[in-house]
């Protein structure tokens, strides 16, 4: 049984991501409509929801951080549905605080290293992670970088933060930075996998505040989640930026439901 936890937060990102409070509702309920995952089997489902406040970033996390906390305790299979990406900075330091050394595998288009606001927003959350020692720069892999600025740059190299932009991963090859990722965190004690939709290219899932042509297929990501899937020590995963007012058909609300049923 996987426990689905939905966190239908808005407010981290910068008044970019209003909408995605919606995201988690509409997911679950194409979710419950979905049959056999490829896989071959049904995967069975438990609901909770995290309270937010859309007016207390702060209030929100705490909350986050609280609920987070209490499913890693309890162990098991746990999925959050956001919401926007502030989310994972305060999920993650919930599950690193009982698996020291965790690290963060992230499938983004942005490497979320913009700013350094306190509280975290979603263009921000990796790097005050990674500045507040909370996670091991070393212990980071992004997946499906394309926007970013100098600055974010300098911060990635400067921090040895490995990434996989979208360059190298059409001219290395799908398959081939799957292997890399899977070995590389296969040796890891703990591991957090947190996927903004915005990786994905906007033709395959256009529900999302920032559309960034050039991305993964949904088939790529799915590919790359059923061998992430295989592992022992991931510890969560998170899904965000989901916003069901920007979809085109529900193609991304869909896409997420079956990301959901993939990893279930």
């Amino acid at each position: 049984m996987t426990k689905i936890i939905k966190i239908p937060f808005s407010k981290g990102g910068l008044g970019k991501t209003e909408g995605c409070e919606l995201g988690p509702d509409k997911i679950v309920s194409v979710l419950k409509g979905l049959g056999l995952n490829e896989n071959g089997y049904k995967a069975q489902f438990s609901f909770d929801l995290v309270d937010v406040d859309q007016n207390d970033i702060e209030l929100t996390n705490s909350n986050i951080f609280s609920k987070v906390l209490d499913v890693v305790v309890s162990g098991g299979k746990n999925i959050l549905l956001g919401g926007d990406h502030s989310i994972t900075y305060s999920a993650f330091k919930a599950v690193a605080a009982k698996n020291p050394g965790c690290g963060l595998v992230i499938f983004d288009a942005h490497p979320d290293c913009e700013n350094d606001f306190n509280p975290p927003t979603h263009e921000d959350f990796l790097k005050v992670l990674v500045n507040e020692g909370i996670v091991d720069p070393s212990r980071v892999i992004l997946v499906g970088v394309r926007s970013w600025d100098g600055k974010e740059k300098e911060f990635l190299d400067s921090m040895k933060i490995r990434y996989f932009s979208m360059k190298q991963i059409k001219l290395t090859g799908v398959s081939e930075v799957c292997d890399t990722v899977t070995e590389t965190i296969r040796g890891w004690n703990s591991v957090y996998v947190s996927i903004d939709i915005d990786c994905v290219d906007p033709a395959h899932a256009p529900g999302t505040g920032y559309c960034e042509p050039g991305g993964l297929s949904s088939r790529d990501l799915i590919y790359f989640l059923q061998r992430l899937r295989l592992l022992r020590n991931i510890k969560m995963i998170d899904l965000v930026e989901i916003n069901p007012e920007k979809d085109v058909n529900g193609m991304t609300v869909v896409l997420g439901a079956k990301i959901v049923n993939e990893m279930g």
